[in-house]
C-alpha cells in the first residue's frame, strides 16, 4: 500500500501548516519539470509543470483523505504563470507600465482570493460539500474521479485562462494602450466586484440570520451569484490584457469562454439545486433575480 488515509480532525492551524507545505512541495515539482523542459515552447512547459504540480497536491489530497486540499490552487497557480510568462522580460527589463499593471491585477485577484479561502476554510476536517456529494456518487472510483474532475479538470481551466497573459506578458515593451486600459479597468472592477460580493455575503452569515434565509442585500439583490459574475469577468479581463499586445491570438478566446460556460452551466445550476433544496423561498427569488450578470430585480415576481 502505497500511503494510509489520515482523515482526522487537524486542528486549523495545523491544517494551514500542513497546506502550506504541500504548496511548497508543488511549486519545487513545477520548477523542477520546468527545469527538465529547458528548450520546450513556454506554454507547453508552463502547461506540463501545471499538472505536475496539481498531481503533487491530489498526493496530499489522497494522504489527507480531503480533496478540499485542492481548493486554493485556483487563485494561487496564477500569478506563478504569469511570472514565468514574464520571466524573459523581466530579465532584460523590458516590462512595460501596463505588463506591470497585468501582473499587478493577477497577483491582486490571486492575493485577496486565497486570503477569502483562507478566512472561511475550517481546516483539514472539513471538505467541500461538492467533493463529498461526489466522493457518496462515485463509490470505489472516488479518487480517480477526483483526480480528474476536482483537480485536473479545474487546472486545465485555469490554465486556459492564463493563455491569455502569454501574448500580454512575454513580448517586451510591446502593449496597445487602448486595450491595456481597459483590460486595467475590467480587470480592476471585476476584483472589486467579487470582493464586494464576498464580503456581503461573509457578514449576512456572521450576522446568524433565521434558518432559511436567503441573501438578497447588496449585490445578492441584482445577482444570485455575483461573486461568479465577478470571477468570469476577471478572466475575460485577462483575455484583454492579450489583445493588448497587438496582435489577435484566437487560442487565447478559450480561457474566458470555457470559465464563463462552466460557471453558467455547471457551478450555478449546482448551487441553486442546493439552495432551493435548504431554503424554501429560494425558488420564487430565482423567479426575480438574475443568474449571473447583475440586473435589476423583476418587478412582480
Amino acid at each position: 500500500m502505497l500511503m494510509k488515509s489520515r482523515k482526522r480532525n487537524y486542528s486549523r492551524r495545523a491544517s494551514v501548516v500542513i497546506c502550506a507545505f504541500a504548496y511548497i512541495v508543488a511549486f519545487g515539482v513545477a520548477v523542477a519539470v520546468v527545469g527538465l523542459m529547458d528548450g520546450a515552447h513556454p506554454v507547453l512547459a508552463a502547461f506540463a509543470a501545471d499538472c505536475a504540480a496539481t498531481a503533487a497536491i491530489f498526493v496530499y489530497s489522497l494522504l489527507f483523505d480531503n480533496s478540499s486540499m485542492y481548493d486554493p490552487y485556483w487563485s494561487v497557480a496564477p500569478p506563478v504563470i504569469a511570472l514565468y510568462f514574464a520571466s524573459e522580460s523581466l530579465a532584460e527589463g523590458a516590462i512595460s507600465p501596463l505588463q506591470w499593471a497585468a501582473i499587478a491585477c493577477v497577483f491582486i485577484w490571486g492575493g485577496r482570493l486565497t486570503w477569502n479561502w483562507l478566512r472561511n476554510w475550517k481546516g483539514l476536517g472539513h471538505e467541500d460539500w461538492r467533493y463529498v456529494d461526489i466522493s457518496r456518487k462515485t463509490g470505489r472510483l472516488k479518487w480517480p474521479v477526483s483526480f480528474l474532475g476536482i483537480h485536473l479538470f479545474p487546472t486545465v481551466q485555469v490554465f486556459l485562462g492564463c493563455l491569455s497573459l502569454y501574448p500580454a506578458l512575454s513580448a517586451p515593451g510591446a502593449v496597445s494602450v487602448f486595450p491595456g486600459i481597459l483590460a486595467c479597468a475590467v480587470t480592476l472592477t471585476a476584483i472589486w466586484i467579487e470582493a464586494r460580493a464576498d464580503r456581503q455575503l461573509l457578514d449576512f452569515t456572521r450576522s446568524n440570520p433565521p434558518s432559511g434565509s436567503i441573501m438578497d442585500r447588496g449585490l445578492w439583490k441584482w445577482s444570485r451569484h455575483p461573486n461568479y459574475f465577478g470571477e468570469v469577468s476577471f478572466w475575460w479581463g485577462l483575455f484583454l490584457f492579450g489583445l493588448s499586445s497587438g496582435k489577435f491570438y484566437w487560442w487565447t478566446l478559450a480561457g474566458p469562454v470555457f470559465i464563463t460556460v462552466m460557471f453558467a452551466f455547471v457551478s450555478i445550476p449546482m448551487m441553486d439545486r442546493r439552495m432551493i433544496a435548504r431554503r424554501p423561498g429560494y425558488a420564487a427569488h430565482m423567479k426575480k433575480t438574475s443568474a449571473l450578470v447583475p440586473l435589476p430585480p423583476k418587478k412582480g415576481a
